[in-house]
C-alpha cells in the first residue's frame, strides 16, 4: 500500500471521513464512524493505520454485526440480483470478468450461490481482484465443503481483504 492518503484522514471532519473511507466495508459506513474519533491522531493517514483500525473494529462488533456485514455482499456473478451492487462491487466483479460469463458459468455460480446460502445463511465472499472467473469457481467448489465456522471465518477474512484493497484505491 502507499504509504499515506493523498488527503490524510486527521485533515477530515467526520462526515467527509465518512464519506470516504464509509465504503471500504460493503454498505456499512458505522464502522469507518467508529473509528473516525482516532483519525484526530494522525494514526488512520496511512492505508495500513486506517485498515487496521477499521478491521479492529469489524473484530470487536461482534458476530452479529460481522454476519450482517458479510449479509451485506452482492452474490457473485448474479445479474439478476434484486439489491443494487456497490458501485465498488460493481467495478470488483466486473475487473474478474464476472459481468460476461457464459451461460453455463452463469448456471454454476448460481447454483453455487444457492447451495451455500443455504448451507450457510450468507452469500459466499471472495475478493475477487486478480482472479478470473475459472480460478473464482474454483475457490467457490471447495469453500462450499466447508464447514460453517470454518467458512465464517474465511467470508469474514474475504471481506477484511476487500476493504484493505478499497483503502488501497484511495491512497
Amino acid at each position: 500500500m502507499p504509504d499515506r492518503f493523498k488527503t490524510p484522514p486527521s485533515s477530515l471532519d467526520r462526515d467527509r471521513f465518512v464519506a470516504l473511507y464509509g465504503g471500504a466495508y460493503e454498505h456499512s459506513p458505522h464502522f469507518a464512524q467508529s473509528v473516525w474519533p482516532q483519525a484526530a491522531t494522525g494514526a488512520l493517514d496511512t492505508p495500513d493505520g486506517l485498515a487496521e483500525a477499521l478491521r479492529q473494529a469489524v473484530n470487536r462488533s461482534g458476530r452479529g454485526a460481522q454476519l450482517a456485514l458479510i449479509r451485506a455482499h452482492p452474490d457473485l456473478a448474479d445479474r439478476l440480483r434484486a439489491a443494487p451492487l456497490s458501485a465498488a462491487s460493481s467495478a470488483e466483479q466486473v475487473g474478474a470478468g464476472l459481468d460476461a460469463c457464459t451461460p453455463e458459468e452463469l448456471v454454476e455460480f448460481r447454483r453455487l450461490n444457492g447451495l451455500y446460502r443455504a448451507k450457510f445463511g450468507f452469500p459466499f465472499i471472495k475478493a475477487v481482484r486478480g482472479f478470473n472467473r475459472g480460478q473464482i469457481l474454483e475457490t467457490f467448489r471447495q469453500r462450499v465443503a466447508n464447514d460453517p465456522e470454518t467458512e465464517f471465518a474465511a467470508a469474514l477474512d474475504e471481506v477484511h481483504k476487500i476493504a484493505e484493497l478499497r483503502l488501497k484505491d484511495l491512497a
